[in-house]
């Protein structure tokens, strides 16, 4: 045997190494909510001591783990914490992440039930369970992506397959090379990922019919074209600077009666479905084909979880599914005939263990608590002589100053406070400050420490 492989079979009898790492990451967790929210310039010049030349040998494993703790930690952002706003960040509750932690043990490769059984019967149930959490017909299908941006793209490819299948051409043999022409209708407000994906499956961005928005970010009924049954229709379920929700009730009906597809971008905003007191903001989102949502926003799941659900399985199967001499599918559920990857670890567990730990009661808590804690910094603000521009709907605020030199000024001296952190946007060509309050460990006392940041970088 190796010098390597006795060296690694040590550290699996002796588990001082993953003591070690055990050690690092409470030690990270117990400062995560009074840490500064963004790193000193210090802790990021630092990360320099990563600029070394590849080891010619093995190098020791504690060693690793300390130089990772010692130079890795202090750079992270504390998102951990109650006083991150930026991006749609969700923080990761503990049950899924110590979940997270068995799995990576298992280290399951999820492609196919016979290579992982447990995994595959997880699927099977978060996919039934977040049908009903969020109100879908029983047998809408789930497939288990890394984040929206694929599930966007596996929906929309689902709904192609499907508008060319209808008019007798098959895009898997075939291709697009001839085939009859699809419409993409969608938002002028629509998220970028949505344009990469109808880039990526040959739609195009620069071909699409731009509906325009109305002032909150959602697609204005009054303006959507005549829709027919080579339409796919894209709609948006929380827009990434108001929250705001387009009506589905409306637009559905109409896009149902001209057998269009219909698919909802909700990466964060598709959970209001799952509180009573939100759900009004998701009404007649059964009525589409195909959805994609992210578990690790609102939900809070660890990283590296969302789902794409899909009405028509057979659609869905038929774009994602591979074929080849040595794969082994089966009468249980084979994961990877709903996604485009293969090979990819076990996320399901910790979806699985965060449904499990919340129960219905408990995501529609969290839920709910997101959106208390976004009213708050809303109305704290407006005491405060801030202006806000959106209706706060959902668990989004954007705020501005009377000039854009004033509002890139004020978010520069938040930043750089590190007191908590918020991004940038644009907002009807205008700089806008964008919190996204995502954290389940947000409290009341979180957002007036961060609201009384704002008075102070203003000042």
């Amino acid at each position: 045997m190796s010098t390597i492989h006795s060296t690694m079979f040590s550290q699996l009898a002796d588990k001082s190494l993953f003591a070690q790492a055990q050690a690092y990451a409470y030690a990270y967790m117990d400062a995560s909510q009074e840490r500064h929210v963004f790193p000193h310039a210090a802790d990021l010049a630092a990360l320099s001591a990563f600029d070394e030349p590849l080891p010619k040998t093995p190098q020791d494993g504690q060693a690793i783990l300390e130089m990772l703790d010692t130079v890795g930690s202090p750079g992270t952002i504390a998102q951990t914490g109650g006083r991150y706003f930026g991006f749609v960040n969700g923080n990761a509750i503990p049950t899924a992440v110590a979940a997270r932690w068995l799995s990576d043990v298992w280290d399951q490769n999820t492609a196919l039930h016979v290579m992982s059984p447990t995994v595959a019967k997880l699927e099977q149930v978060c996919e039934r369970w977040v049908n009903q959490l969020l109100g879908l017909p029983a047998d809408t299908t789930a497939g288990f992506v890394s984040g929206t941006s694929i599930a966007t793209m596996c929906g929309l490819a689902a709904g192609r397959y499907a508008l060319l299948q209808k008019q007798g051409w098959d895009v898997n043999t075939d291709g697009l090379f001839g085939a009859p022409p699809i419409r993409v209708v969608l938002s002028e407000q629509s998220h970028g990922t949505v344009f990469k994906a109808l880039a990526l499956l040959g739609l195009g961005k620069a071909r699409v019919e731009l509906v325009p928005a109305d002032d909150q970010g959602r697609l204005d009924p009054a303006h959507l074209p005549e829709l027919d049954a080579n339409t796919l229709l894209i709609l948006q379920a929380g827009n990434v600077n108001s929250g705001a929700f387009d009506d589905f009730e409306t637009i559905c009906a109409k896009a149902n009666a001209a057998n269009a597809w219909v698919h909802i971008d909700g990466a964060f905003g598709l959970w209001a479905a799952a509180s009573p007191n939100q759900r009004h903001l998701t009404a007649g989102i059964a009525l589409a084909d195909s959805w994609s949502v992210d578990g690790h926003k609102t939900l809070n799941t660890p990283y590296d979880s969302a789902m794409v659900l899909c009405k028509d399985r057979q659609a869905l199967t038929a774009a994602m599914q591979a074929t080849g001499a040595y794969i082994e599918y089966g009468e249980q559920r084979d994961n990877m005939m709903f996604t485009p990857d293969m090979s990819r670890r076990a996320r399901a567990v910790e979806l699985w263990a965060t449904l499990k730990f919340l129960g219905a009661d408990g995501v529609a808590q969290l839920i709910d608590g997101l959106c208390q804690r976004a009213t708050q910094f809303a109305t704290q603000l407006t005491e405060n002589g801030f202006t806000v521009l959106n209706d706060v709907v959902f668990n989004q605020v954007m705020i501005a100053e009377d000039t854009p030199e004033k509002t890139q000024a004020l978010m520069a001296n938040v930043q750089a406070s590190r007191e908590c952190w918020c991004g940038g946007s644009k907002w009807q060509g205008q700089p806008v400050i964008r919190i996204s309050v995502c954290s389940w460990a947000t409290t009341e006392a979180d957002i007036e420490r961060s609201v009384a940041a704002f008075v102070n970088a203003r000042a």
